[in-house]
């Protein structure tokens, strides 16, 4: 009986929430701990430069999010690649007002990019902080970081506020599309 009644319920949820793995890098100060945090509706009033990582599970359209916040640091950044494995998802947060630093965040980009164990993860970067005046448009971020030379995966840049929450659920559904037709 027990069987039949497994059986049953394996019908019913014959399609689980997908679990997909988010990679969730980007320079310190870009905003990624926020981000990670608006996405769990959680308070942001008090964060914390990033020592190691967060992992948060979010759940959007049918998918399990897991995401990976892992720190910015210049000396934390080496060890980003321990957690390349079985990632389906990158999502690189740039702070779109400090201008100094896009030379030094395009080159991190750019590195991840050539990583083997990345090849083909769709890419979602979140020009984040538009709600500053200094912010630079992300079409502008676009054209500085070569975004257009890309061409072995999907990627997409998206305009947003880690603080007011602008811009971020528009990301969102883009990272559940490109799973979904990277899973087909």
């Amino acid at each position: 009986f027990l069987q039949g009644l497994l059986s049953i319920l394996r019908k019913l949820k014959s399609t689980p929430d997908q679990e997909v793995r988010i990679l969730l890098l980007g320079l310190d100060n870009g905003g990624k701990t926020t981000l990670l945090k608006q996405l769990a509706s959680e308070d942001i009033s008090h964060i914390t430069p990033t020592q190691g990582f967060n992992i948060k599970s979010v759940q959007s359209q049918g998918f399990k999010l897991n995401v990976w916040d892992i720190g910015g640091q210049r000396k934390i950044r080496p060890y980003w690649r321990n957690y390349f494995e079985n990632t389906d998802v990158l999502i690189y947060v740039i702070d779109s007002a400090d201008r100094k630093r896009f030379e030094e965040t395009g080159q991190e980009l750019a590195e991840l990019l050539e990583e083997e164990k990345l090849s083909g993860v769709p890419v979602l970067i979140f020009a984040n902080k538009q709600d500053l005046l200094t912010a630079a448009p992300a079409s502008e971020i676009a054209e500085g970081l070569n975004l257009h030379t890309i061409r072995d995966r999907m990627w997409q840049i998206q305009s947003c506020s880690a603080l007011t929450g602008e811009g971020i659920q528009e990301g969102m559904n883009w990272v559940c599309k490109s799973v979904n037709s990277k899973k087909k």
